[in-house]
């Protein structure tokens, strides 16, 4: 195991400042430049890893104003903690030494969107693999659908909260990983790692955090 070089709140704490550079259009675009390929030609030590969606607006090193070797980063269709993901970031963690992980949930998600179309009455046509994604967002689409007290058994898009079931889902993929990986939990539980659940709102640029385990105050 490599230990973490910062504490989980010195590695949260550097992607909000640069979150709020993003949003503010002061960004620094740090650690972007010829001497820092040259630096990181044998090795990297990135202090925080990303699990987010793969939609194009939603670049990590972009939103956190980060550089080359910065984040250790894994993205899916609505980010999803399956074998490969938590592979990844048990990686990040056992072999790179992160302190905090982000998953990252952004508003307007299409993958979203498609897990709740698919418990509709009448579902469109996916791929078999899409269809097999989306499986794990259905939980929270169901689990939104019943908490707003709709007596059909088939959801409609019209009365369900697409960004409630995201952050359903976020709080589940946090929990997935939880379960699937001892060497995350562990590290949660020794103090070495937080997991840090936000949503990212396309138009302010804020990355909101939602939930969160480990010892992260996230309110600072």
């Amino acid at each position: 195991m490599t230990s973490p070089r910062v504490t989980v709140q010195q590695a949260w704490d550097a992607l909000v400042e640069g979150n709020e550079r993003f949003m503010a259009g002061d960004l620094n675009h740090p650690q972007q430049n010829a001497a820092r390929r040259s630096e990181l030609r044998g090795s990297q030590a990135p202090n925080a890893a990303f699990l987010g969606c793969s939609d194009s607006r939603v670049a990590a090193e972009i939103l956190f104003d980060c550089g080359l070797g910065d984040l250790f980063v894994v993205r899916n269709i609505g980010q999803i903690a399956n074998a490969n993901t938590t592979a990844t970031m048990e990686f990040a963690v056992a072999e790179l030494g992160v302190a905090v992980i982000v998953v990252l949930a952004h508003a307007s998600c299409g993958a979203v969107a498609a897990a709740i179309d698919q418990t509709t009455a009448a579902p469109s046509e996916v791929t078999p693999a899409i269809r097999k994604e989306l499986e794990s967002i259905q939980p929270a689409v169901q689990q939104e659908w019943f908490a707003s007290q709709q007596l059909s058994p088939y959801v409609d898009p019209e009365l369900i909260d697409a960004d409630a079931v995201g952050r359903r889902h976020l709080d589940e993929t946090i929990n997935a990983l939880m379960r699937q990986s001892k060497v995350i939990s562990d590290a949660v539980a020794a103090g070495e790692l937080g997991i840090v659940g936000c949503q990212y709102q396309l138009e302010e640029g804020r990355v909101s955090p939602i939930s969160w385990v480990g010892r992260v105050d996230i309110t600072r």
